[in-house]
């Protein structure tokens, strides 16, 4: 998911799939330590997607207290 079809959602959603991806990172770091993990490129991907997500988040709440101000 890009960070354009992020800033779409609401904050709520963007937890969401925040905490989601954190899941799929610790069920991929479960596998790569069992052996039994096949696409390495996902953890990177997850990571990834995992820091978007804050990012946007951040952004959403500077412009909310920039807007309070």
């Amino acid at each position: 998911m890009n960070a354009s079809e992020l800033r779409e959602k609401t904050a709520d959603q963007l937890n969401e799939e925040l905490v989601a991806l954190k899941k799929e990172a610790f069920n991929l770091r479960f596998q790569q330590a069992t052996g039994q993990l096949e696409n390495t490129a996902r953890m990177r991907d997850v990571k990834r997607g995992a820091a978007r997500v804050k990012t946007i988040l951040n952004e959403k709440a500077k412009a909310a207290a920039g807007e309070a101000s």
